[in-house]
């Protein structure tokens, strides 16, 4: 029997992209899916994509009604804004088999870090306590059973996925680390901004969100290290190209071929990250859910380089939220997630 989904917030690129995914899934099915701006759209209207996986379903308007429908269902993701999620998961908790939320509402296990890197304060310390990291390759066995998941920002997969081995293996410092990551448009969301607009992203290509982008304590918390985070806006659509720099730890003999064995290791058993001996590109994680990383160290500077490409739409929101809710479910693992990119 199928398990039943359902999606609120669903007008949005993240709702979108699950809609794809959960189309694919053989053991699962979407049958409610809200938004608030576009009630009463089609979702084949506004994604013309999803015209034959979907053509009768209508988006309903994110209220009391829909909320009663929902009420148990095997799981429910969120795509709403952080302050929106917060109010509104405790309404929801319990009443579903499991709660994914896209949001950061529950990402950071430190309700104190709420009000500097986002703005609200966080007034559910048990709900947060209770809530599980949704990144099945750190936290697979905690997910088992989890009434609530916290998927992991897009940035902070990439940077997590290719920094943790080598914490892991004590090969490099947990001071002093440097992430550089680049992502496509659609990482400002569907909501229309000046400074996503065409005009201001094509042939155009910048740093933001200087010292302090909210990513940041999200990547220190799951490294447990010191981290300087600059994110950058790439002129496409989707993708994300995370380069990261660290010190060797004292002591440690280190070469190329000693950070790629420790990236080996780590990620032998996983279906969604593959051990490249190149670099990495977005191209090639392209509507996939799997992660792309690789590592250097240069003699010459003393320097270990890891680097990870994922697709900031899959891996970086709802593959992995969907990854996280078939281990919660009890699931298959890869069920409805795309192991290939596309090409060309």
């Amino acid at each position: 029997m199928a398990a039943h989904a359902g999606i609120i917030g669903a007008s949005g690129y993240t709702g979108a992209e699950l809609l794809r995914l959960i189309a694919g899934h053989p053991e699962m099915d979407v049958v409610v899916a809200t938004a608030d701006s576009q009630a009463g759209t089609a979702a084949a209207a506004l994604y013309p994509s999803l015209a034959a996986a979907y053509p009768d379903l209508e988006l309903v308007a994110t209220d009391d009604g829909a909320v009663a429908a929902v009420a148990g269902l095997d799981v429910v993701f969120m795509g709403l804004p952080h302050e929106a999620s917060m109010a509104l998961a405790p309404r929801l908790v319990g009443t579903v088999g499991c709660v994914v939320d896209l949001s950061a509402a529950y990402r950071l296990q430190d309700a104190s870090l709420y009000p500097q890197w986002y703005g609200f304060r966080h007034d559910q310390p048990e709900l947060l306590a209770e809530a599980v990291y949704g990144l099945p390759e750190r936290y697979r066995k905690d997910l088992v059973g989890a009434r609530l998941v916290a998927t992991p920002g897009c940035y902070v997969t990439a940077a997590t996925l290719a920094l943790a081995p080598l914490l892991d293996a004590g090969l490099v410092e947990r001071t002093g680390l440097i992430v550089d990551a680049a992502s496509g448009v659609t990482g400002a969301g569907r909501a229309a901004k000046p400074d996503s607009s065409f005009c201001a992203v094509d042939e155009n290509f910048n740093a933001y969100g200087l010292l302090d982008h909210r990513h940041t304590p999200e990547i220190e918390q799951n490294l447990r290290a010191q981290v300087l985070f600059t994110p950058h806006l790439a002129p496409m659509n989707r993708g994300i190209l995370a380069t990261c720099y660290a010190r060797p730890s004292a002591g440690a003999d280190l070469s190329t071929a000693t950070v790629l064995a420790a990236l080996r290791d780590a990620y032998a058993d996983e279906p969604f990250v593959v051990v490249v001996d190149g670099s990495p590109g977005t191209k090639a994680t392209l509507g996939s859910n799997t992660a792309h990383v690789t590592a250097r160290y240069d003699e010459r500077t003393g320097t270990v380089v890891a680097i990870a490409a994922i697709d900031n739409l899959t891996k970086g929101a709802s593959g992995g939220a969907l990854q996280a809710a078939n281990v919660a479910l009890g699931l298959d693992e890869v069920l409805g997630l795309p192991l290939v990119g596309v090409a060309p």
